[in-house]
């Protein structure tokens, strides 16, 4: 694979999605993909989704960033989360035909369709980036199953004051959660932290670097 970025369109029974790769640049090549997608109310300029794309690939890791079929269309509204996931298993082919072992992943809505398909694609883990535990103000109508339920190594990275959920909120389970302090759902933080949002995205891409470190 060529180490220059390059994007990819993949048609899916969703209609026709987006995969922009930027590969691994590190000799003799990439050791994995890193497969993350947006959520319901952005794309992949999203500053986390930037941060890992900038980061990991001098860990030997190609990053994959995957538009679903309703960004790509120009709509400003998410489908049904029966179609994100069609959308998802339909890129899938696209992603492991590098021949590399595949950690799904994504954030918010795109992190709930990595946690709700991985085990039937054969992802080698999960990354969950501003899981959605809960809509804001409705702790009681819980999305725990979901993450409880990936079947592969997970990891969540949630911000310190997600309305979404805290990582306090999270309930105990079989995965790892990292916290970007003060972090909202989309890992702003505020100026009063003492943080700048570079500080904020060397926490999140430094907890997703050392762990898929220890994935081998």
């Amino acid at each position: 694979m060529s180490r220059q970025p390059r994007t990819q369109n993949v048609t899916t029974d969703a209609g026709e999605a987006r995969i922009t790769w930027v590969p691994a640049t590190t000799a003799p090549g990439p050791r994995l993909v890193l497969a993350v997608s947006h959520g319901a109310g952005g794309g992949i300029d999203a500053r986390d989704l930037k941060a890992l794309a900038a980061a990991l690939p001098a860990h030997g890791v190609t990053v994959a960033l995957v538009e679903q079929p309703w960004r790509v269309a120009g709509k400003k509204v998410a489908p049904a989360p029966k179609t994100l996931d069609t959308g998802w298993r339909g890129l899938w082919p696209a992603l492991a035909e590098p021949g590399l072992p595949v950690v799904a992943g994504g954030r918010s809505a795109g992190a709930r369709v990595a946690c709700r398909t991985a085990t039937e694609l054969g992802a080698a883990a999960v990354l969950a980036l501003s899981f959605p535990l809960h809509p804001p103000g409705k702790p009681e109508k819980s999305r725990a199953d979901e993450l409880l339920g990936t079947g592969v190594p997970t990891l969540v990275v949630q911000g310190g004051n997600d309305p979404f959920g805290r990582p306090e909120e999270f309930p105990p389970g079989g995965y790892e959660l990292a916290q970007v302090p003060y972090g909202d759902h989309g890992f702003a933080v505020p100026k009063k932290s003492g943080l700048t949002e570079a500080q904020a995205m060397e926490v999140l891409t430094g907890a997703v670097t050392g762990w898929l470190t220890s994935l081998g």
